[in-house]
């Protein structure tokens, strides 16, 4: 919650503090009980104050749950609503007294939720045939539904402040986090139970066992959470530096990564890596090598603290900053900033070293809208490191697609490499090897044609279109070579070329380029394709494009099952399925290229 209410939240909080207000008048919260009754109303309330404070950690990190409810439930069991909004009244004025930093209004929020969330618990278990005064335990249903209600209107009041305030949370539609409250709130029932049993048998020293039984838990757990955080930190910790280390940050990355893309959140990443370390571990020794490291991750932590950013050493001399809900624009200014900051920085020898002072290079990507995966947003934030080392180190770059492409001999020698392994198709399925050297050319004259792409765009097209096919090495060749129509287990099989493919050319990491074109060039714009059923723009662009060049290709080559479209009939049949299963915009252009470029061809040959 924020220190100020904007308006929708003013409404909503005078909305539930108005029906709570009905609530406690109705539930006779007003009435004035005995002596004797405050005594145990006072009681009441100090357990409540100390049971607040002594709450129940659990892993991970905090995430811990009050045993408060437990005593308002109880209390509400054995000695009905009135006594239990008594108590919660008191309680609340008192927290008012002494958490005077905190918004008056969040004290009101909280009694109102609270009050609808007794009284919701205690019609509901009247309803369902549940009697105050005494525990059946032979008769738990109505505490079961009671209990429910308490949890639902408790998660309802929550999630409707935060709608009100256009601010919902991530995790406000992740199961796991409703399960882990579910799992609280049924603690928090048998608690309640056991409460309120040894107040039926002895009110106080009842009361007095239960406190001392929920203290001893909280003492207990939190010691537990103590060790789990060591025992974590030890597992995601770099030794050396005190920076989280490279498994942790992987894993961080894919949460953050599809957590930012399904709230269309910035997602920035960003290596670092140290200039002429080996130069430095050369001259100093490896001993103080490693103290330098330790140095650098110390100012990476300073850098980041108060941030939501997280730092990590990533292997060696390569350190890695992520950056959520922030911009590249915004991620090159801080870490222009830090690399100053480095620079003016002494530590003992670097005066040896080229630059004579502490420095670092710097690559920073940020996730695009047609990124499928993290490591898509790893390999650019690599490729714009080397780009910054290329430019003379002690430098901060951001990725560019125009500055990324591959020199004409690279290209080349790829080229080689991926024809290679097309070649093995010759002697299983030379259909597989000439519609993959067809729509490799289609993609050189097509991608000639698209002013939009980069040259690091046509090249990785280019590529992707040879090899995109290779993962059916991996089918049996009787379901390849098969002259009829595939069973239905037969397809399934051939649409896991696409996986196979991937694994196939990811083991080399200078094709990763290429990996997201073998993967999803079987995805359809509606989301209808396979294998993740991605829509739209969720699919990469060369992917879109090279999916309208596959399926050209195949409906206008002649295979036994099917009747060979001609190039006229492809080009409406492309027509026909743009916005569908082709994307709009390049199907259109493809048309356009296929009409100008080879339709004249064919009615040539057809005189002819």
């Amino acid at each position: 919650m924020t220190p100020t209410l904007k308006w929708q939240g003013k409404i909503y909080l005078f909305f539930i503090s108005s029906i709570s207000l009905i609530v406690f008048i109705t539930g006779d919260g007003f009435s004035t009980p005995s002596l004797k009754d405050w005594v145990f109303v006072y009681f009441l309330v100090s357990a409540v104050l100390l049971l607040s404070y002594f709450s129940v950690h659990l892993p991970p990190k905090d995430n811990s749950f009050s045993m408060d409810s437990a005593i308002y439930l109880a209390v509400m069991f054995l000695y009905g609503i009135s006594l239990a909004l008594k108590v919660l009244l008191i309680s609340i004025l008192v927290e008012f007294l002494y958490k005077r930093k905190m918004a008056w209004w969040k004290h009101l929020f909280n009694f109102s939720m609270y009050s609808l969330m007794i009284a919701g618990a205690f019609y509901s278990f009247l309803l369902f045939g549940g009697q105050i005064g005494e525990i059946k335990t032979d008769h738990l249903f109505p505490y079961m539904i009671s209990l429910l209600v308490y949890f639902c209107v408790n998660i309802s009041l929550i999630f409707m402040f935060f709608v009100f305030l256009e601010r919902v949370y991530k995790g406000a539609f992740n199961f796991g986090v409703l399960l882990e409250a579910m799992v609280s709130y049924c603690v928090t029932l048998i608690l309640s139970l056991v409460l309120a049993i040894l107040l039926d048998k002895e009110q106080y020293f009842g009361l007095f066992l239960f406190i001392v039984l929920v203290i001893i838990l909280s003492v207990v757990f939190k010691k537990f959470i103590n060790l789990y955080e060591l025992v974590s930190n030890r597992a995601n910790k770099d030794h050396l530096t005190g920076l989280y280390n490279h498994g942790f940050f992987k894993e961080t990355l894919k949460e953050q990564f599809s957590d930012c893309k399904m709230l269309k959140q910035p997602l920035t990443l960003a290596f670092l890596d140290l200039d002429d370390f080996k130069k430095y571990n050369d001259r100093n020794g490896h001993l103080q090598g490693d103290r330098l490291l330790t140095f650098f991750g110390k100012l990476l932590q300073q850098a980041v603290e108060g941030t939501n950013f997280t730092a990590a050493r990533y292997g060696g001399e390569e350190f890695a900053i992520l950056m959520p809900n922030t911009t590249k624009e915004d991620a090159h200014a801080f870490l222009n900033r830090l690399r100053k900051e480095v620079n003016d920085t002494y530590f003992d020898g670097v005066e040896h070293i080229p630059y004579r002072c502490l420095s670092f290079s710097c690559g920073i990507a940020e996730m695009e809208k047609d990124m499928y995966e993290s490591n898509e947003l790893i390999h650019r934030a690599d490729q714009a490191l080397y780009y910054a080392k290329a430019q003379g180190k002690n430098n901060v770059q951001l990725y560019d697609k125009h500055n990324m492409c591959l020199d004409e001999i690279k290209f080349k020698q790829d080229l080689e490499a991926l024809e290679q392994q097309v070649k093995f198709f010759l002697s299983k399925d030379v259909y597989t090897y000439r519609h993959s050297k067809r729509v490799f050319k289609y993609a050189v004259e097509f991608g000639s044609c698209l002013d939009e792409l980069t040259d690091h765009e046509r090249q990785t097209l280019i590529l992707g279109a040879l090899i995109h096919d290779i993962g059916k090495i991996e089918v049996p060749r009787d379901i390849l070579n098969k002259q009829g129509k595939l069973e239905k287990h037969e397809w399934e099989i051939v649409k896991k070329h696409v996986t196979w493919g991937r694994e196939i050319i990811a083991a080399e990491k200078r094709f990763d380029d290429l990996l997201p074109l073998i993967e999803l060039h079987h995805e359809r714009y509606d989301g209808k394709g396979y294998p993740y059923g991605l829509k739209g723009e969720e699919i990469p662009k060369l992917a879109r494009i090279l999916c309208i060049i596959d399926s050209f290709d195949a409906m206008t080559t002649e295979r036994p099952y099917q009747r060979t479209k001609t190039f006229e009939e492809a080009v409406e049949e492309i027509d026909r399925c743009a916005g569908t299963q082709f994307d709009p915009a390049y199907a259109a252009k493809f048309i356009a290229f296929v009409r100008e470029r080879y339709l004249p061809l064919a009615e040539m040959q057809q005189l002819n």
